[in-house]
């Protein structure tokens, strides 16, 4: 499982294209659309929802491309921000620090799981 993100094949890699494209149309359209419907009542559920979102376009682009690890970083950080400035100027969104502040949390968690991942057969005894 651990070479599917650190060593994708080709064939995966297309794969992981494919599903970045998708999530990140609809990650787009849930965060830029006009809320319908009655709000569900869970606190936090915004952040939950942007850090989950965020850790899995981390995993899709880590599959998807070979950029390094940091460049990611930079490509998510930078659609994060692009978010909330557009939401800023949406009558019927906010633009909020914490939101940020969760999606690269949610980026960072997936990239601390996959260095524990790898780092986890070097430390058992042999």
């Amino acid at each position: 499982m651990l070479e599917f993100f650190s060593q994708p094949t080709r064939t995966q890699r297309w794969l992981g294209r494919g599903l970045l494209l998708i999530a990140l149309v609809l990650v787009s359209y849930f965060v830029f659309s006009q809320p319908v419907g009655t709000r569900i009542s869970i606190p936090n559920l915004d952040k939950i929802s942007h850090f989950g979102a965020f850790l899995g376009l981390a995993s899709l682009l880590q599959l998807a491309s070979g950029l390094r690890r940091r460049w990611q970083m930079v490509w998510l950080t930078a659609y994060a921000a692009l978010i909330e400035v557009v939401q800023y100027f949406l009558p019927y969104r906010s633009a909020e620090w914490l939101d940020l502040g969760a999606d690269l949390a949610g980026a960072l968690t997936f990239y601390l799981i996959l260095l524990l991942v790898q780092q986890w057969p070097r430390r058992l005894p042999s």
